[in-house]
Formats: C-alpha cells, structure tokens, sequence
C-alpha cells in the first residue's frame, strides 16, 4: 500500500505546476460532490419537508388527542344493565335506520340487519350504539349496492352485567 501511494507521491511530484493545479481542482470538485451528495443534500431535502411533517404530526396528534378525549368519557359513563342496553339498541335503530334495520336478539348478541342504508347513517347509527348501549360490533357483512347504499348485517355484543 505505502509503495502505491509513494508511485503516486512521486507521479503527482512529476507533473507540471498547470497539471498539479488541476489534478487537485478535480480533486476538491470530487470532495465537494461527495460531500454534497452524503451530507448537504440530505439534510437539505428533510428541511424542506419538516414544515410539512409537523403540520402532518400535529394534526394526527389533535385527533389522538379527540380519540383519548372519547375513550375516557366513554368509560366514565356508567354501563346500562342487558335489559336497558337492548332498549338503548332498540330505540337506536328506530331513529337512525328506520324501517331499513331490523334486530335479531340472540343471548346477548343482536343481529341487525340493514338493508338500503346511506353510508353517514349507518356510520352515526353505530357511534350511537356504541356509546349509548356499550355495544361492540364483532361482525360485519355489508356490501355495497348499486345505488350505493348499504345492505349485509351487523353483529353487536351487548355489555355483561
């Protein structure tokens, strides 16, 4: 290794003072490249985009923040007994489905099947659920039809007592 590098020593050493001024220009252009390349550019481009992931950050940050907000007034709510849970359930279904929901009741899973329901009212249905009688979906079949409304059935758990 040392003999390559004195080869090297001794062929720079050789060369004219024009030759040594621009083997040492392509020299520092190489560095600079190098640089620019592994470190400048890198860091460069994660400024440019920083703004932007925070805002992204923040915003997934308020919605935690709604998510936990939600979560704790859900468990402070007191848990209706079966029978208040099926009237809670009942009566949801009334108001947000209409004559297109029907309750199947089965031990403490009801079946509700839903058949021509728009997407916002099958979505504010089930957030009534779930926080007025504590039920839990476990199982869904919908589909889409071609009028884009929603038709399948839902499987709720009603809260133990």
């Amino acid at each position: 290794m040392n003999a390559q590098v004195e080869a090297l020593r001794a062929r720079f050493n050789a060369l004219a003072p024009r030759e040594k001024l621009m083997v040492l220009a392509a020299a520092a252009v190489i560095v600079f490249a190098l640089v620019w390349v592994l470190a400048i550019g890198p860091a460069l481009a994660t400024l440019r985009t920083a703004d932007e992931q925070r805002r992204v950050l923040d915003g997934e940050m308020q919605r935690m923040a709604a998510l936990k907000t939600q979560a704790l007034a859900l468990q402070s709510q007191p848990k209706p007994n079966r029978d208040e849970a099926m009237r809670q359930l009942q009566q949801s279904v009334q108001q947000r489905l209409g004559t297109a929901g029907r309750m199947t009741i089965s031990g403490d899973r009801v079946t509700v099947a839903v058949a021509g329901v728009p997407a916002d009212a099958l979505a504010q249905w089930l957030a009534q659920a779930r926080s007025a009688a504590h039920s839990l979906p476990s199982d869904a079949h919908l589909t889409r039809n071609a009028s884009g409304l929603w038709e399948g059935n839902l499987v709720l758990v009603l809260p133990r007592t």
